[in-house]
């Protein structure tokens, strides 16, 4: 089963995400602020980090800065989920090493589809 790691630090909409990966198929790792995600992310290396932009701790660009500078963790895919629509910080998501950019509000069939697409792009790294 594959694992996506999930950082947001808005606890419904975390229940959210994690239930509709885990009804999507996937073994869910939450966490609610970046340090915590970047610890987790380290120790049990999941197949995709969902990571959220503004998080307690260490935003969602620090967390992706340090992953892909690191590596064990540089071929992780990592994704932003975030309600910052703005053409700059969609830029720095990039910037910092994101593959996909998902802005809030989503539909749930919407984010299991799209990271789908995403896992099936990248070797499932072990």
């Amino acid at each position: 089963m594959l694992k996506i790691l999930v950082a947001e630090d808005e606890k419904d909409i975390l229940e959210l995400i994690t239930f509709t990966l885990q009804y999507g198929g996937y073994d869910v790792i939450p966490t609610s602020n970046g340090a915590d995600a970047l610890e987790m992310t380290r120790k049990l290396h999941p197949n995709l980090a969902l990571l959220d932009v503004r998080m307690p701790r260490m935003s969602g660009y620090d967390v992706c800065k340090h992953l892909k500078a690191d590596q064990q963790t540089k071929k992780i895919p990592v994704v932003f989920l975030s309600a910052k629509g703005q053409e700059a910080e969609i830029k720095t998501g990039y910037e910092s090493g994101a593959t996909d950019y998902i802005l809030k509000p989503f539909a749930p069939d919407q984010l299991l589809r799209r990271l789908s697409q995403i896992l099936s792009n990248y070797e499932v790294i072990q």
